[in-house]
Parts: structure tokens; sequence; C-alpha cells
């Protein structure tokens, strides 16, 4: 075995471009020869080529030193074993705390994000290597279903998933009990053969909520066999008591419920598809429906188009297109065409479907230059808006937040409320579908311009048309009021009236 690992027999590395090559050190590789055993070494090896096909080389770099940091700590003679499974994951961390201690190094890290909330987290250092551990014991196995892990790429299954969205797992240690937990696997597994992955991770979410629950208040409950309907009543109230409502627990318990089923109908449990009523969903809550106005929108894309040129470009074609975030990320470099000499662009719906509609001659000269910009930069890329540590993907919606939320931070960029502006992508789309409104157009025809399969969300849009035409008139309206009842002075008692019923002295 070549005792040197080389940053330049990483993928990332010949994925890297010139500038960030030249912020490498002189010492580009892991010296290996610093572990102790040649199963170490393999097992190490092992897992900086699957970070090198996950990560940036930049990354790379800054996780050398964290490996040099592991070899100090495995140089103690009673740190050392064959190998990373000779001993519990718990027990190697534990040992690591210890040495960390000892040599005077931080468990913890102060983190202040972009949006200055802060939190503490565990070291670099120990993520680091619990990273390597569970990576090393997926490796050991090799049915990827019997694992507590499952990795996503690794699973006989063609996912429906979000290319913005970056899942790259499935974890199940939440479930507290083993029994019910292999219950949960099944039934995810079938799940997955036709749901969306955003809502596959939504069910596990709140199977754990429930695992935790039977954990703390029944803590005889060892599977999903044993589940009653006065269980069910007493998670319903416990729920209702603790928590602060809303969609989060509507959804939470319609999770639960498909997820019994479907462990009923697996493991013959009839039982388990009775267990919920019709009246144990509080209603839905009708979200609070919002667009910007002319002068935000005015604000805010002065700073916008400062960014990065396909950042800039990226969220200005998303409010000229009045598409979801996601369907313009996903954008693809031939999605321009003509219809006579009319431009038109097709959309592929990461959450529904493929559409096509048309558009101006200058948004179609913007994307065309987005378009040329990807194939000079990203020409392997099918997406005009291409990642740029993974071209074959589109820009993450994580990357494309954290860029825009920390501009709007720096630049301290306010609404017409005075309150710092969010990352409200979805705003632009119910500022696009509110002027097709005020331009009277058809119900249908704005459905179809907007994507949506039915009118049953237009409603929605006018009703905000209505709203904001009422707001912005509100002041006129109150002048012009004035000036009449001005007027009724002097014209006798039987005017007076209305001036008390408007409640004007």
């Amino acid at each position: 075995m070549d005792n040197k690992l080389k940053f330049q027999q990483l993928e990332c590395y010949k994925l890297a471009t010139d500038e960030q090559k030249e912020k490498l050190n002189k010492e580009q590789y892991f010296d290996l020869d610093k572990l102790p055993g040649n199963q170490l070494q393999t097992e190490f090896v092992e897992y900086i080529y699957y970070r090198g096909t996950q990560v940036s080389i930049l990354t790379i770099k800054r996780e050398r030193h964290y490996f040099n940091s592991l070899c100090e700590f495995f140089q103690k003679s009673s740190h050392q074993e064959n190998s990373l499974l000779d001993r519990e994951k718990d027990f190697w961390i534990k040992q690591l705390k210890m040495w960390m201690i000892q040599n005077g190094r931080a468990l913890t890290k102060h983190k202040v994000t972009n949006i200055q909330t802060e939190s503490v987290e565990k070291a670099a250092l120990i993520r680091y290597f619990e990273s390597l551990l569970e990576f090393t014991l997926d490796r050991s196995e090799t049915n990827e279903l019997a694992k507590d892990i499952w990795h996503l790429e690794r699973l006989p299954l063609i996912l429906r998933t979000n290319p913005i969205v970056n899942h790259k797992t499935l974890n199940f240690r939440g479930i507290r009990q083993p029994d019910i937990r292999e219950e949960v696997k099944k039934a995810i597994y079938h799940h997955l053969k036709t749901e969306a992955l955003g809502s596959i991770k939504r069910e596990l979410s709140a199977m754990n909520k429930f695992s935790k629950y039977l954990d703390e208040k029944h803590s005889k409950i060892s599977t999903c066999e044993e589940l009653d309907r006065e269980i069910i009543e007493q998670f319903l109230i416990n729920i209702k008591v603790e928590a602060s409502g809303g969609k989060g627990i509507r959804d939470d318990l319609l999770k639960i419920r498909n997820v019994l089923e479907t462990i009923g109908k697996i493991y013959n449990f009839p039982h388990l598809t009775k267990l919920f009523l019709k009246s144990d969903f509080p209603p839905e809550r009708k979200a609070e429906f919002k667009s910007y106005s002319d002068s935000e929108l005015k604000r805010l894309n002065a700073h916008l188009v400062k960014m990065e040129v396909q950042i800039a470009r990226a969220m200005i074609i998303h409010q000229m297109l009045g598409t979801r975030i996601s369907d313009t990320l996903t954008l693809r470099k031939d999605c321009l065409y003509k219809n006579g000499s009319q431009d038109m662009i097709v959309i592929y719906q990461p959450k529904t479907r493929r559409y096509e509609k048309p558009i101006s001659q200058e948004l179609a000269q913007l994307i065309g230059k987005a378009v040329s910009y990807a194939n000079e930069h990203y020409p392997e890329s099918i997406y005009i808006f291409a990642a740029e540590n993974k071209p074959e993907k589109p820009i993450s919606y994580r990357t494309l937040q954290d860029k825009v939320l920390r501009m709007i931070y720096e630049k301290d960029i306010r609404d017409d409320n005075g309150n710092l502006f969010g990352f409200g992508t979805h705003m632009f789309r119910h500022c696009y579908g509110v002027k097709l409104t005020e331009l009277h157009v058809d119900d249908w025809t704005i459905a179809k311009l907007l994507g949506h399969k039915g009118v049953r969300s237009v409603q929605y849009y006018r009703k905000m048309s209505n709203q904001r035409l009422a707001d912005e008139t509100r002041e006129v309206r109150n002048l012009m009021s004035q000036i009449i009842l001005a007027n009724l002075d002097g014209w006798g008692e039987e005017y007076e009236q209305i001036r008390q019923d408007v409640g004007i002295e």
C-alpha cells in the first residue's frame, strides 16, 4: 500500500477549479504511516476516498487536520486496536473526548449562523470521528436494509427526489424500540416505492416523536401489535397539551397513521388500520398568503443584481417566471424554443410534471445569457444553474438560501414594516400570480402560467389582489370621505345620521 494518500487521487481534486487548487498547502497528502496497523490504514483510506466524492477539495484540506489529530489519538497504547470495529462507537467517542480534555481541546464550538442565531455544536473533530465510525460500520454490513441508517444511493429503488434538496440517508436510530424500528423500516421501504422522499422524511420524523412518547409513557410497548385506541387517545392528549398547535400536529398525526396502517397490512395487524378517527385530526390551518409590495421588490432587487452573476440571474429569472424555486433551479440548458415568433420555455417540475409556457423576449434573452455562462463553466451539466462542486446537480436550495441571507444581513435590507427580509422565494410566485389577476387574466390562463393542474389556488391570488387594492387606496378613500362629510355641513338634520354612521364628529 502507498503510505501517502495524495489529494490528486481523490475525485474532488479532479473536479476542483484552479482557484481552489491554489488555496491548498504544499503537503497535499494524508500520511498513513502515522496510523498503527494495516487494517486501520485501510479503513481510513476507504473513508477518505468516499469523502472525496462527497465534498470539495478545500473541505478535504480541512479534514486533513482532523485526520492528523486522530493519528495522535491512536498513538496512545490504550487506544490501539486492529480495527475501528473492535470497539463500540460510543466507547470510541468517550475515549476521544477524554483524550481531547487531557490535551486541552474544546469538546464544543459556539456557532453563529448567517441569520444571526446562536447555537452550541460538537467539536469538528468529534463529528469527523463519528462520521468515520458510522461509515466503517455501514461498509461492514452488506444488506443495506438491515442497517439503522440507509444510504439512499445504495437502495435498489428509483426514488422520487427533489434535485435541489440534498438528502443522502434515512436514519432510523430515532425509533427507540428495536422491534418497532424494524416494523417502521418495512413500512418506509414500501412507501419509498410510490411517495416522494420529502414525504418519507416527514413520516420518519413523526414516528421518531411517537416512539419517544411510547418510550417515556408506555415503556412496556415493544411492537406496534401492542398498540390500541387507548394509547392513541393518551398520545393525542399529550401532544395537544405540550404542542403549540398548528399544521405540524395535523401533519404528524397523518404521517403516523399512514405508517401504522402500512405496518398493519404488512404484518397482518388489522387493528392498526382502525386506531385513528377522523375527529382526531385538527382542522387544517389556512396559511397566510403573502406577497412583496412593489417597493419591497425594488429594494431587494437593487441588491440581488449585485450578487454573483449566476445567483443574481437565478433570482431575477425566478421572479419573472413565477415558478417554484425548485422549478427555477432545475431549468435545463435546452429549455428555450420558438413557437413561430413567440419565445417558449419548457419547465420540469420536481413536484408535479413537465409543462411549457410563453415568455417575454427580455426574459428569453436573460435565460440565454445564463445558458451561455453554464455552457462555458459547466459544459458537462444539463442544468443552467449547476452546483459548483457537483456540476451534474443543480445548485441546492440551501446554497442559494445561505448566499441570499448573508447578503440581506450584510446590507441590512428591510421590508416595509422595518423587519429584515427572509428567504421568501415562494412570495415571488405570489407576486406573479397577483399581477396576473390585476391584469384581469382568466383563471385557467393564470393556472396554466403558474403550472397548476387546476384553478383551485387562483382564488387566493384574486383575494390577495383585492386586499392589496383596498390597502393601497384606503388613504385616498378616507380623504374622499372627509371631503364629502365636510360638504354636508349645513345641509340639515337629515344628513347628520350619515356622519354618525361613519363615526366622525
